[in-house]
């Protein structure tokens, strides 16, 4: 039932109804060709396509580095003649952007619907539960700089004020608990179907959040079994502020997002904390920065700002979420077929089609939005799922 339970909201994090036909915002030649700005990725030239490769001249070291941005182009076209209410698409391939693309469609900002975003580089957009794969590094950071002894430590340590509700099954829950979903306490996510009834709405209006979710009844041993909870993210996020003199989002900016080169971001907070489970917005070009830097092992511009080890560990399968996807530290860890055998990724996914893939065998990283937040169904999850399997059959096969 818990696993059935996860995949309900996995499709809802994807996917929505095809509605009505978006038209795209294409860049200066039409076809995704990245543009260079000065926000520190280096873009491949229009030219780096395997249909233009010169074999007089061409460097064979270089041929996995490449991809087909013309397949690339006839399926974002295919996106706009569906209806498909995808926001953009941006691919990075040996460390340079390759492809990107924005559309134009319906969007939700602050729980609101908006109709007709025109999106482009500049655009922010809300990542939905991407944003706790984000918090993930933060904290990761924190235990680098020994603001934080590591994941094993008991969660009642960091909130001595809620001893009152210590008991011997809750005196063993510690941080990786809350990482890994596995907490073991009782929790109804907030899906369409329960608006108004659900923990997460709850827990929001309490005077405590804190309180609220470590308040909750025992339903399974710490470490158990997988069940989403997005309370888990409140107590990240207070702990974070409690380790080191800053809420989540102040944090990220000093030791995330400025040695990211991320200038422009959104970070709601809730009762004074941010709120790590869903109220991050960034650009899809920031996106893929932190696809980069996790595809790189916590490297960006020669500049160490995650411990390499602090990757491996979030990106190590911690639990099974589903039959196709483990979970580690706030990442979601999944495989696709490439050319008769299997690659695998770590990936931040999150409601409404949001999602940063990073397939490290392939050097490649995928960051894509959308607006299908009210829609859990099969075939909306299909639209997101289809984007990744076209990126990687442009992908040409080595040598």
């Amino acid at each position: 039932m818990r696993r059935r339970r996860f995949n309900s909201l996995l499709g809802g994090a994807a996917l929505a109804p095809l509605a009505a036909l978006p038209v795209y915002a294409a860049s200066p030649d039409g076809c995704g060709v990245p543009v260079a700005r000065t926000d520190g990725w280096p873009v491949a030239p229009a030219n780096d396509d395997p249909a233009t490769d010169d074999p007089a001249t061409d460097d064979p070291a270089t041929d996995d580095k490449i991809i087909d941005r013309g397949a690339l182009c006839e399926m974002a076209d295919r996106l706009v003649a569906s209806g498909a209410n995808v926001h953009a698409v941006l691919i990075a391939r040996g460390g340079k952007l390759v492809f990107e693309r924005y559309f134009k469609g319906s969007d939700e900002i602050n729980g609101r619907r908006v109709e007709s975003v025109t999106f482009d580089a500049d655009t922010l957009h809300n990542i939905k539960s991407v944003t706790k794969s984000v918090a993930s590094l933060a904290l990761g950071i924190a235990i680098d700089r020994g603001l934080i002894r590591g994941v094993g430590e008991p969660i009642f340590s960091f909130f001595p004020e809620l001893s009152d509700l210590r008991s011997p099954e809750k005196d063993r829950l510690r941080l990786a608990h809350a990482l890994t979903m596995t907490m073991g306490l009782k929790w109804v996510e907030a899906v369409p179907d329960n608006e108004g009834n659900n923990d997460e709405g709850r827990m929001h209006m309490a005077s405590d959040p804190c309180r609220y979710v470590l308040g909750l009844p025992v339903t399974a041993p710490p470490g158990q079994e997988f069940f989403y909870n997005t309370g888990a993210l409140t107590l990240v996020s207070a702990i974070v502020r409690k380790t080191t003199g800053r809420p989540l989002d102040e944090f990220a900016r000093a030791v995330l997002f400025e040695p990211l080169g991320i200038a422009g971001f959104e970070w709601t907070r809730v009762k004074g904390d941010a709120d790590a489970g869903g109220g991050l917005r960034l650009r899809p070009r920031d996106m893929a920065k932190i696809g980069q830097l996790v595809l790189a092992g916590g490297r960006w511009n020669d500049r160490q700002i995650v411990s390499k080890a602090g990757i491996e560990a979030s990106t190590t399968p911690r639990t099974q979420a589903s039959a196709n996807y483990s979970y580690g530290y706030l990442w979601y860890l999944g495989r696709s077929p490439f050319n008769g055998r299997e690659v695998h990724w770590p990936a931040g996914l999150g409601r409404g089609g949001q999602s940063i893939r990073i397939v490290p065998e392939l050097d490649l990283v995928v960051a894509v939005t959308a607006g299908y937040y009210q829609d859990y169904s099969p075939r909306a999850f299909q639209v997101q799922a289809g984007v990744f399997k076209d990126v990687l059959r442009a992908i040409p096969p080595p040598g």
